[in-house]
């Protein structure tokens, strides 16, 4: 269920006078947490999104599961299973903050503050992120199979998930952006390497040379080496990520199809966001309050979470 408009029950001063300080905690917890993890701002990123896309931003990916409440977590689901990462930074995050205002922050607004952090830290954008939002008590395993989009999936079934969120196609757009930094383990493309869609031979969108390279970090069978989602700046957020998929460079299925798709709406935003860096980061910042807005709970729903991973009294 969308709840259309949520964004008004959203606010950006809603710890004003709880936990003035909140967002610094978070950032600087985030930076530190980078100095040995370089992946961890395009990890906390993914979090945020891939709890928004399921059930709404309620932190219900951060559940653990418990056979005694009937809590199966998210975790486990095909989207999530060995590429969610990033728990133990939240889990730090948590404790900072519950340091300074204990019982006060959800770990739902947490994702959403880190997330924020990670882009801005890492060159991107930054905006105002919107907060109030209460962390459910329960997780749905299954919404996750079924709403959270895959790198094998065609575009007009990945724009038909985030329509289903009541994201645009120019939100699409703009949050695939997100790519622009972070990794993917070899088995999220290598159908595109050697045998796509059951042809023999690679995808026909993907750059020859850039094929050869990825063959060498994914021979066959390899399915958990790590390539960069953008192989020109990895560790950069800019707006290389449409270039490179107009170099046939995109390194999944799902982004290279941004571009590739014949006659789609987002070709000319893929070259919008290509000429125009302020533009991408412009409609980046918009795309992720539109997001961070997805069937929040609020007011009295749900709960404020003491440990994330874990439901009150639990």
């Amino acid at each position: 269920m969308l709840i259309t408009g949520s964004n008004g029950q959203l606010s950006s001063t809603f710890y004003s006078s709880t936990c003035s300080n909140v967002s610094s905690i978070v950032r600087s917890v985030v930076q530190q947490a980078q100095q040995s993890d370089a992946r961890i701002y395009a990890s906390l990123l993914r979090l945020h999104f891939h709890d928004c896309f399921v059930n709404g931003c309620d932190g219900s990916l951060l559940l653990v599961s418990n056979s005694t409440l009937n809590i199966q977590s998210e975790q486990g689901a095909g989207p999530n299973v060995g590429s969610v990462r990033g728990f133990n930074v939240v889990d730090n995050i948590k404790t900072a903050v519950e340091s300074a205002c204990p019982g006060v922050v959800s770990c739902a607004d947490i994702l959403a503050i880190a997330a924020e952090a990670s882009v801005s830290l890492a060159g991107g954008p930054t905006w105002t992120v919107q907060l109030g939002r209460r962390d459910s008590t329960i997780a749905n395993m299954s919404g996750a199979n079924s709403d959270l989009p895959a790198p094998f999936e065609s575009l007009s079934s990945i724009t038909t998930k985030f329509a289903a969120k009541g994201l645009s196609t120019t939100d699409l757009v703009a949050l695939s952006g997100g790519h622009t930094i972070g990794r993917a383990k070899c088995s999220s493309f290598n159908n595109r390497l050697y045998n796509f869609s059951g042809t023999g031979n690679p995808d026909p969108t993907l750059n020859t040379t850039y094929l050869a390279t990825l063959r060498q970090t994914c021979p066959q069978g390899n399915q958990n080496s790590l390539a960069n989602l953008d192989p020109t700046t990895p560790d950069a957020f800019d707006n290389n990520y449409y270039s490179n998929l107009q170099n046939n460079e995109g390194l999944l299925q799902s982004d290279q199809e941004l571009f590739s798709t014949t006659g789609a709406a987002t070709v000319s935003i893929v070259n919008s966001f290509s000429s125009s860096q302020s533009s991408f980061f412009q409609s980046f910042a918009s795309a992720m309050i539109n997001m961070g807005a997805i069937s929040p709970l609020t007011g009295t729903s749900g709960e404020v979470r003491l440990t994330c991973s874990k439901i009150n009294g639990s």
